[in-house]
């Protein structure tokens, strides 16, 4: 099995980071490189996955900051409109004497 170092699809820069030019469609040397390809597709996954959680993670206290706002002025609102609602409750009672 060549190592990935030795392969001619294999580039290391100056700071020792590994570009792999390589293709699984095209130019494929070894089957063990198609499952190295895999796994350098997951890690890859990976780190995007724990660099959106940690956006999340600082998003996650303005969100809450939102949502109490947002419920407040819900509840502001509910309580503004309460006194329509009496009225109509008191209304429709008062509509229907024959009822027994």
């Amino acid at each position: 099995m060549i190592q990935c170092k030795e392969c001619e699809f294999c580039q290391i820069d100056p700071e020792g980071r590994r570009n792999f030019t390589c293709d699984p469609f095209v130019n494929i040397k070894e089957p063990e490189c198609i499952a190295k390809w895999q796994l350098i597709r997951l890690d890859m996954l990976l780190v995007s996955y724990q660099g959106m959680l940690k956006w999340y993670g600082k998003l996650a206290p303005l969100q809450d900051k939102i949502i109490r706002y947002m419920q407040k002025e819900i509840n502001d609102l509910d309580e503004t409109e309460r006194w329509k609602l009496d009225v109509d409750e008191e209304g429709g009672e008062e509509e229907d004497p024959g009822t027994p």
